[in-house]
Parts: structure tokens; sequence; C-alpha cells
């Protein structure tokens, strides 16, 4: 009888570390996150001032759409284009939209956009905020 106990608790003892070290692995992956993302943009580098002067000129040259206006809305329009050895846009599209023309104005601030030639073709989008 006592042997019986014996395994049983044997048993037990061992199921029950094999779980606990179970579950310490998966607690160790999840502090290998990758680094926050930066709120950065990568074409910034090729306008003349950086990413602070191509938002000023976009503020700037920005007409609020008037339906856009009269319904509130407002966020963030995304637009990607491609961006030429020369320095020169091609390839305009908006990525999100949200109605009201919004996306027609960001795609008219985009091809207004001046880059210096950064000797590559670039694939790159760039995130313009519509605010009340």
């Amino acid at each position: 009888m006592k042997v019986k106990f014996f395994c049983f608790f044997s048993f037990l003892l061992l199921a029950g570390l094999s779980v606990s070290a179970q579950t310490a692995a998966p607690a160790a992956m999840v502090k290998l996150q990758s680094p926050p993302p930066t709120n950065k943009v990568p074409v910034a580098e090729f306008y003349e001032g950086g990413q602070q002067a191509l938002y000023e000129f976009i503020n700037k040259e920005m007409i609020y759409p008037p339906l856009a206006k009269r319904n509130r809305i407002a966020g963030q329009i995304i637009v990607s284009f491609v961006l030429n050895e020369d320095g020169s846009t091609s390839s305009h599209k908006i990525v999100k939209d949200l109605s009201g023309g919004l996306g027609a104005e960001a795609l008219r601030l985009v091809k207004l956009l001046k880059f210096k030639a950064p000797g590559y073709s670039l694939n790159t989008s760039v995130p313009i905020n519509f605010k009340l």
C-alpha cells in the first residue's frame, strides 16, 4: 500500500514540475518583442528641411474640403507613391481614404511635394492627418 501511495505522489510531483516548466518558456518569449514603431516618415529624409518642413508645407497648402468639414469628417489619409531617382514622384494612389473629398485633397498635396534626388527609386507612403 505504501508503494502505491509513493508512486502516486511521485507521479503528481513530476506532473506538476512538467507543467510549471512548460508555462515558464512562453513567458520568456513574450519579452522578446520587436521595438515599438517610430512616428518617422522614411521619405522625409529626402525632403528639404526634413519631416518637420514636410508637414509644415502640407499644413500650409491644405484646403479642408467643404463636404468633409460640413460632415465633421477627420482622420488620417495615407497616400502611396514612387519617389523616382531624380526626385520626381509618380504612381500616386490613395491607400486609406475617409471620404468627403479628403483623399483627393491628400493626393493633391502629395503631388505638390518636391524631393531631393535619392539616386534610386523608392516605393513609399505619406500619412496626412486632417483635424477640424
